[in-house]
């Protein structure tokens, strides 16, 4: 099969906003290569923070759980910068990186859901459920179509967008209008990906 993504391979939010802040990222990765730090220390750490604040997000401390988000997410762009100034970028860093960011999301979910089984909120509950669901099915559209030799690199609700979404919130004490937002647009980007494959599928006939 003619690998589609070579032809056209569409940016995302994530993509543009790992261009406009590159000049902010290569001088504090490089800081942090030369203080010693590895990149996979800044993957563990970011993984390592987001437990915390899911943590903070299952006793009900929204502040605290979204502060750690806000703070230990970003971590995810400075490990792959870090390893691409060390000339050590490679596919296997990728791939851990990319299995971290879903153990992270999946753990502030999890803490979400615990808060909201304490409070015995039965709907916000389906709606973490939706959340999670619609984030793993995000991921794993595009790592299949990928594996197929097809660009699915499109959503209205990536990776960045879905941090965009719930580290403010949570700051603000609105979980509920955080998980449901992701529910809905992340379950519509699971779609969007779905779509853009089948086109491509259906070109090739």
């Amino acid at each position: 099969m003619e690998n589609i993504k070579t032809k056209s391979r569409t940016k995302t939010f994530t993509d543009y906003m790992r261009t406009w802040f590159k000049g902010i990222l290569d001088p504090i990765g490089a800081f942090l290569n030369r203080i010693g730090i590895t990149p996979n220390m800044m993957t563990l750490l970011g993984l390592l923070g987001n437990m915390v604040g899911a943590w903070f997000l299952s006793q009900g401390n929204m502040l605290m759980g979204g502060i750690f988000m806000l703070v230990c997410t970003p971590f995810d762009a400075l490990d792959g910068t870090m390893a691409r100034l060390r000339g050590e970028a490679n596919e296997f860093g990728a791939f851990v990186d990319s299995v971290t960011d879903r153990y992270s999301e999946l753990f502030i979910l999890g803490g979400l859901l615990y808060h909201f089984s304490v409070q015995n909120d039965h709907l916000s509950i389906i709606g973490v459920y939706a959340a999670a669901a619609g984030s793993v099915l995000v991921s794993y559209v595009k790592a299949r179509a990928d594996s197929l030799k097809f660009d699915a690199n499109v959503g209205i609700l990536t990776r960045m967008e879905r941090y965009l979404v719930l580290a403010p919130l949570l700051l603000f004490n609105q979980p509920v209008i955080a998980i449901w937002i992701v529910a809905v647009l992340a379950n519509i980007t699971a779609l969007q990906r779905f779509w853009k494959v089948r086109q491509q599928a259906r070109m090739l006939r």
